[in-house]
């Protein structure tokens, strides 16, 4: 086994394959910092360059750029309220406060070292537990997957702290935005008002580009006082204090590392559902839940790192058995087939070289990230230094070629624009926008995973308890919503 361990770290660590590591990172953090350009982006637009390359350092540009852009997304979200890509929007509100605050060197170095960590716990999982880990994830049936679904829900419905109605609305907004399309079952068209650009749903890339970025823009111009405007030092020290406060949170840090890297293991979770996910759960178990939304280095943390460590855990039933957890890995995989290795349980055989090359790019990116990760923050202050009458219009620019470069087509332009005067009312009603998009991300899931239970059972309800997983997962979301009661219990028996 060291020989073969040997070898793979030999075909990683030659200078031209660190090369395109280097170049693959900065174009990574390049992508995820701007709105509308996502990670699974940056992977897809390395593709074509990677047809003359060798597997090694093909699948190492496309691990690196994928963990550059999930950090770097965070850049816009802590300084503009703008996320950069759909995973960082599940903290962009406590990312913005903090920068409020005064604390912006405070977000970012969490932001970083959070997505860093993640990151390394994942691939530590990826290149320990790879096996065992995916043989669980293949026993998720649609049970499973709809009761962890409905979990998510629950969390996001028991997690708004100023008004819980407003929130039930938002996520029952969001759950109908999830219907637009084609019926599953019957093939029926719903809510698509005879347009045929609205068949095939509504994608989430434009309504998180619109919900957040084009929002924010339209609050910019439409406020009559200035805005709030940073100082070239904001963002200095971004180590600064971190030790303490990496180890205060390091409750919430383990808990994205085990949540992000479970949920990417699940194929067709990934990088964005295990950001929403661990930060609705840390907040169901936070400390001061009253700061989330408002500048909580908890929630900062658990979903920073749950980002990154998804992206590796979503490379484990992609290697071992070739099922993709996530787009990114399903683009990976196809770079796979087309150099003659074949994902699978087979490829430890065939190839052993190549699979701890693997492993080893993954540890290198996250490593990498750090000095990377702090050059992009560094450069970042170039942003401040703009007049936001001018960032603005080029922003704007950038989230319509975001949106249109998704579906090449107009109609995404317009869902974007859409779900921009969407989001500007809802925030100018004070409805929090994180149960909408979850609504959004989860609803199809939801429905899939219910309808096909439903059909496989004949309709007996009793099958969706009938599996160990089902009736943890059940169990637990149950003793969600039943906490409130018991909870008041409690509090009356000691009084």
């Amino acid at each position: 086994m060291m020989d073969n361990v040997i070898a793979g770290l030999g075909l990683l660590f030659q200078f031209d394959v660190l090369v395109v590591i280097v170049l693959s990172g900065i174009f990574g953090l390049f992508m995820g910092a701007l709105p509308g350009l996502t990670a699974t982006m940056a992977v897809a637009l390395l593709v074509p360059v990677t047809f003359y390359m060798d597997p090694v350092p093909a699948i190492a540009a496309m691990v690196t750029a994928s963990a550059m852009a999930m950090f770097s997304g965070d850049i816009p979200s802590v300084l503009l309220r703008m996320p950069g890509t759909p995973a960082s929007a599940a903290y962009t509100d406590d990312a913005f406060s903090l920068t409020k605050q005064g604390k912006a060197h405070v977000a970012m170095g969490i932001c970083l070292l959070t997505s860093a960590i993640g990151g390394l716990f994942g691939a530590l999982i990826l290149a320990t537990l790879a096996p065992p880990l995916a043989s669980v994830a293949l026993k998720f049936s649609s049970y499973e997957y709809f009761w962890l679904c409905l979990l998510g829900l629950t969390t996001t419905a028991f997690m708004i702290s100023s008004s819980r109605i407003k929130g039930i609305l938002s996520l029952a907004l969001g759950l109908f935005v999830a219907t637009i399309g084609i019926d599953p079952v019957s093939g029926v068209p719903r809510f698509t008002f005879g347009s045929p650009n609205l068949i095939g749903g509504l994608s989430l890339v434009p309504i998180m580009i619109g919900l957040f970025a084009i929002a924010e823009i339209f609050r910019y111009y439409a406020r009559r006082e200035q805005p709030m405007r940073l100082e070239q030092n904001a963002i200095k020290g971004v180590f600064e204090g971190q030790g303490k406060i990496l180890w205060k949170e390091r409750r919430s840090i383990a808990q994205g590392n085990v949540l992000g890297t479970t949920l990417g293991i699940l194929p067709g979770a990934g990088a964005d559902i295990a950001a929403w996910i661990s930060y609705s759960v840390a907040k169901r178990f936070a400390r001061e839940p009253e700061k989330f939304g408002k500048g909580s280095t908890e929630g900062l943390a658990a979903a920073g790192a749950a980002n990154n460590a998804a992206v590796s855990g979503g490379f484990i039933p992609s290697l071992v058995f070739g099922i993709p957890g996530d787009a990114i890995a399903a683009i990976i995989i196809g770079v796979l087939f087309m150099k003659g290795v074949n994902p699978g349980p087979t490829i430890f055989l065939n190839n052993p070289q190549i699979v701890y090359a693997i492993f080893g790019a993954f540890f290198l990116a996250n490593l990498l990230l750090i000095p990377l990760g702090w050059l992009a923050i560094k450069l970042s202050r170039l942003m401040l230094t703009v007049r936001l009458n001018i960032l603005m219009p080029i922003i704007f620019i950038f989230c319509l070629v975001g949106a249109f470069a998704m579906e090449n087509t107009i109609s995404a332009v317009g869902v974007a624009l859409a779900f921009g005067v969407i989001g500007f009312v809802l925030e100018a009603y004070k409805f929090p926008l994180a149960p909408f998009v979850l609504g959004v991300v989860l609803g199809p899931l939801l429905e899939q995973n219910f309808l096909s239970s439903m059909m496989k059972s004949s309709g007996n309800w009793m099958a969706f308890i009938d599996r160990p997983i089902a009736a943890g997962l059940a169990l637990l979301t149950v003793l969600i919503w039943l906490s409130p009661a018991i909870a008041a219990g409690i509090r009356r028996a000691r009084a």
